[in-house]
């Protein structure tokens, strides 16, 4: 997966110089297909996310995204309602989203909602309004798809040495966990997939924790009573004695704002940046450190911090606190930051069923072939 330059016209992403005449022979200019556009949305509790990508080689080029916290979720725990100020919110974000949609012509695309509208009360209403006002079908996709999709877009990063990976996901209002054997790339080809060995998703995620514990005034008390609630719902996991069996063979793979803050402290970026984070690799006694530094913060010094941010600050650490619940049951000894995640899983799941690395068409990614692979084994 690459990143384009920013810059380009609206709408842009279609044939390259040479590829529109045929030079020299008389004839008129042949006028090449554009290259099929795909797209990703995904509107979490916390954020909404746009991606729009084109197939290039044996992965893909993302050519536009969009990233806005609106918190969705915002009072939802109390309430079981969405509240008419995050609705608004949402909506707006959105219609953003529409637009890029539109201007960059996306031929496919999968827009996804998760799970403060598979709770709320009104989530259906939400997305039936959502449907009205900017025109985008929200498909609400349950967990076990969360997953699927957030394993489908983080396997390129696991470790092909190590003998599984536990992969986890923290959202704004559910924390899922995988276990993950990565294999090669698909039958036909495309990124690397991986089997699913086991998986889980935890009622909580930042948003809810920090509401129920004050995410703004952290002690180490606060913090610890967190660990231990998520702590308590990892320990229902099926699968975890058979993690901890072979736990010295296994790295973690964390894809959430929490991690990708944990290595843009750890690094002491200046301000984010995507280059230097994705991929990197925390070892368990840096994770530590960044922890521990990250508690002596006040809230105000967190919002002063180039990697965090007054959006982030009242968050993080109940991010820090799920993610200890977890290492407390998995304590590997190596953690490789993802900034990628169930967009890149829609992404892939998108073209490998429209066939675009499917021999002897990978060279021609605009091409409707026939379904292929679903995505995940």
């Amino acid at each position: 997966m690459t990143h384009e330059p920013r810059g380009g016209s609206p709408g842009s992403g279609g044939i390259g110089a040479n590829e529109g005449n045929r030079a020299g022979d008389g004839r008129p200019p042949f006028q090449a297909r554009p290259r099929r556009l795909y797209a990703a949305l995904d509107l979490g509790t916390n954020n909404c996310r746009l991606l729009v990508a084109r197939p290039e080689g044996a992965s893909f080029r993302v050519v536009d995204a969009f990233s806005r916290i609106v918190r969705l979720g915002e009072g939802l725990a109390q309430t079981g309602r969405l509240s008419e100020a995050a609705m608004d919110r949402a909506v707006e974000a959105l219609k953003v989203c529409r637009m890029k949609l539109r201007d960059r012509q996306v031929a496919r695309a999968r827009l996804i909602a998760t799970e403060a509208c598979r709770q709320a009360e009104n989530g259906e209403t939400f997305i039936a309004r959502v449907k009205e006002e900017t025109g985008l079908a929200l498909e609400i996709v349950d967990r076990h798809t969360e997953a699927q999709l957030a394993a489908q877009g983080c396997v390129p990063l696991a470790d092909p040495k190590a003998r599984g990976v536990i992969l986890f996901d923290i959202g704004g209002g559910s924390s899922e966990l995988v276990w993950l054997l990565p294999r090669g790339p698909g039958r036909n080809g495309g990124p690397p997939t991986a089997e699913i060995l086991g998986w889980t998703s935890l009622p909580v995620g930042v948003v809810t924790l920090a509401e129920r514990h004050d995410g703004k005034h952290v002690t180490p008390e606060s913090f610890a009573r967190m660990v231990d609630e998520v702590a308590g719902m990892v320990e229902g996991f099926a699968h975890r004695a058979a993690i901890r069996s072979q736990i010295e063979h296994l790295h973690m793979l964390g894809t959430s704002g929490t991690v990708t803050t944990l290595a843009g402290v750890h690094l002491g970026l200046p301000k984010y940046d995507r280059r230097r984070v994705d991929g990197a690799w925390l070892e368990a006694g840096q994770v530590d450190t960044i922890l521990g530094g990250l508690l002596e913060m006040s809230y105000e010094e967190r919002i002063a911090h180039p990697c965090i941010g007054a959006e982030r600050a009242d968050l993080v650490l109940a991010g820090c606190a799920i993610l200890e619940g977890m290492r407390r049951h998995f304590p590997c000894q190596r953690l490789r930051v993802a900034d990628r995640g169930l967009r890149e899983g829609i992404l892939v799941g998108l073209m490998r069923q429209d066939g675009v690395w499917r021999r002897p068409f990978h060279h021609r990614p605009w091409e409707n072939n026939r379904p292929g692979e679903g995505g995940m084994r």
